[in-house]
């Protein structure tokens, strides 16, 4: 008997590679050994967005706290909650308490984070809650004043449909008033992009592998991890990139929790994730469909990055 768990990455898993094009759902690159490949990726030095992002927050968390006033924050996706120490300490520097409550998929990088910010930051109350995105949703007017915050251009994952569900499940779940932070790469030269996702140490290429050795692991896969090979590139009319794993030769991948079996030919690719890239006055009309108001951007001297303060207002378009 599998676990319910398992058994969802195993439907989802067939659901995906049984389409046309081939696809896997991206949040199962995040287990314990890709979400510390992937901390391994934000230092690598083609890796920008990290660094980009964590000097804009160090810079402008002050002004941020200013705006807003005194919140509890809320953040979807939160992993070590490294860069958010940053609005930590702008925020803990009142009199004030503050509450801060970390989502993620992971429990061994919630509880890291919780130890770490329990010596870095002891006066601020740390709630954190293991699970999805949606299952935070709720929290949004149980704790207004509040600001969502959402880092990493993680929003770039998303492809139109699935950002459509997102930003109206957000807007019906914020108070008016409150606000939501948000991390975001921007549109720039493609050799920047694809460098950044295939970088030269190879880590970035380990950590799109890891999903499939995953699938060896929980799904009972049988994939010979050593014919498949990483592809990124750069979608200029999607304005996104695309992450691949192209089989080198064919391989049949068992799922053994749900009893299917799925032939991939040789030169095949399966797409893992996609990383979206923003222009900001495209971005900002999108959002106000949904009541969420631009009320600061704030970006790196190269501008490759900016991290959008918005609000929610009662009038959607």
């Amino acid at each position: 008997m599998f676990p319910s768990d398992v058994l969802e990455f195993a439907r989802a898993a067939a659901t995906g590679l049984t389409d046309t094009p081939r696809w896997l759902p991206c949040q199962y690159l995040y287990d314990a050994r890709g979400s510390a490949l992937f901390e391994q990726i934000t230092r690598q030095p083609e890796y920008y967005q990290t660094r980009a992002e964590a000097v804009i927050l160090a810079n402008c968390a002050p002004a941020i706290r200013e705006e807003t006033g005194d919140v509890t924050l809320i953040e979807l996706g939160s992993g070590n909650s490294e860069k958010t120490g940053y609005l930590l300490e702008a925020y803990t520097s009142g009199d004030t308490p503050v509450r801060y409550v970390p989502v993620d998929v992971s429990a061994a990088a919630l509880r890291q984070a919780s130890e770490r910010l329990a010596v870095d930051h002891p006066g601020v109350d740390v709630s954190g809650l293991v699970g999805r995105y949606e299952e935070a949703f709720p929290l949004f007017r149980e704790y207004s004043p509040s600001v969502v915050v959402f880092l990493g251009s993680t929003i770039g994952n998303f492809n139109n449909g699935e950002s459509l569900r997102f930003w109206r499940s957000v807007a019906t779940h914020m108070a008016d008033g409150d606000y939501f932070l948000l991390g975001v790469d921007l549109v720039k030269d493609p050799a920047v992009l694809e460098a950044a996702y295939n970088d030269a140490a190879g880590v970035t290429a380990e950590f799109t592998k890891n999903l499939f050795a995953r699938m060896n692991r929980e799904l009972e896969s049988g994939l010979d991890l050593n014919q498949l090979e990483h592809v990124a590139r750069y979608s200029e009319e999607w304005q996104r990139m695309e992450i691949f794993v192209r089989f080198v030769n064919a391989q049949s991948v068992h799922i053994e929790p749900i009893g299917a079996t799925v032939a991939i030919d040789a030169g095949e690719q399966v797409m893992v994730e996609i990383s979206r890239k923003f222009v900001l006055a495209h971005l900002a009309t999108y959002l106000s469909i949904f009541g969420l108001q631009l009320r600061n951007v704030f970006t790196d001297a190269q501008e490759w990055f900016a991290v959008l303060l918005l609000q929610k207002s009662g009038v959607q378009s």
